[in-house]
């Protein structure tokens, strides 16, 4: 993607999620203009081998880590839906909370976690969110009578998004060059100190370059994300 979308809704299933996987492209929309609200779905309570941790202490800690990382990008809006980790349904609750969501944004581009992996373990949570993010945006978001009480009571209109952008997908179409955003994804990503294992900063900013770094015979570009691209007709 060449152009800079003006208004960018990023759905998580969890904290640090988003931040591992796009915060990148984030960081460098945002430095171009963008408006950006992040939707955490869960608490995160359930993301850690501390057995001294109780789930509802470890969900503070995670929700304000996301919170720091969302500021640290400049991310002018953070939701909290507080889902418990692990236990988020493809039900009408959740899709009409997405919907809720997007039609408030309206935004060009939804980023997400891709709901159809194959090959690789991928959590249950990452899995729902994709599902229902893709049929949040389409076509629930779309056609006024699909939840029409949030159009007859809430007054939000309907709306067509034109892009999707799938994380952690196997088959990636779409690149975005981040390499003069790599500070402010190490920032994001460091925000979340919960979930580091103990990771000195040198060893979390090996680990994220080694990711992001083009392999030989790629673009050119230093440093990528990369996402599975889907677009809607919007006229």
């Amino acid at each position: 993607m060449d152009e800079t979308p003006q208004r960018v809704l990023v759905i998580t299933p969890h904290p640090d999620d988003a931040d591992f996987w796009c915060s990148g492209t984030i960081a460098k929309w945002i430095g171009d203009g963008a408006t950006v609200r992040y939707v955490l779905c869960t608490d995160g309570g359930k993301g850690t081998t501390d057995p001294n941790i109780s789930s509802a202490e470890l969900s503070k800690i995670r929700e304000q880590e996301q919170a720091d990382a969302a500021e640290s990008l400049g991310v002018q809006e953070l939701v909290l839906l507080h889902h418990p980790d692990g236990f988020l349904e493809d039900d009408d609750e959740f899709r009409k909370e997405l919907v809720r969501q997007i039609r408030q944004v309206q935004p060009d581009v939804v980023l997400c976690p891709e709901p159809y992996r194959k090959n690789l373990a991928w959590h249950r949570d990452h899995r729902i969110t994709g599902q229902v993010t893709l049929d949040a945006v389409f076509p629930c978001a779309r056609d006024h009578l699909h939840f029409v009480e949030l159009w007859r009571d809430e007054g939000l209109e309907p709306h067509k998004t034109g892009t999707i952008l799938f994380w952690g997908t196997e088959q990636a179409d779409t690149t975005i060059d981040i390499s003069d955003s790599m500070d402010a994804k190490f920032k994001a990503v460091s925000a979340h100190q919960s979930q580091m294992g103990g990771r000195t900063a040198q060893e979390i900013e090996e680990f994220i370059k080694e990711r992001a770094q083009v392999s030989e015979g790629g673009s050119g570009t230093e440093y990528v994300e990369a996402f599975r691209k889907i677009t809607f007709r919007t006229t």
